[in-house]
């Protein structure tokens, strides 16, 4: 049942997202119990422009977890501004804004990305 009401979540935040910018690329996020990822998407041509993970790095085990959202805000961030990238729009998907992804979102606006 749960699976369920996180999914319908999910599509309604998209659909509204997707309504109002047509204009920018999409920042999609993804938490895990332990790790986060995020990434870029351009659903106009259905391509990943930019993305970056916390699975990979080194110190991902002894890091706490809202560390690990900064480094990945921190790293995405650097590789948009390289693409030229500067407006997004915020696809927390069925996560509500608060902890982990407050704080990643809060790190990419420091990082220089609009949304």
């Amino acid at each position: 049942m749960n699976n369920i009401v996180n999914i319908k979540r999910a599509k309604r935040v998209r659909r509204k997202l997707k309504k109002v910018n047509t204009e920018r690329f999409r920042l999609s996020v993804f938490k895990s119990s332990k790790n986060i990822s995020a990434q870029i998407i351009d659903d106009i041509n259905k391509k990943t422009l930019v993305s970056a993970s916390s699975i990979k790095k080194k110190d991902a085990g002894k890091k706490k977890k809202a560390d690990l959202s900064v480094l990945v805000a921190d790293i995405i961030a650097k590789k948009a501004l390289d693409k030229k990238i500067t407006k997004v729009y915020f696809d927390r998907g069925r996560y509500k804004y608060h902890g982990r992804i407050k704080i990643f979102a809060d790190a990419l606006r420091k990082g220089g990305l609009i949304f």
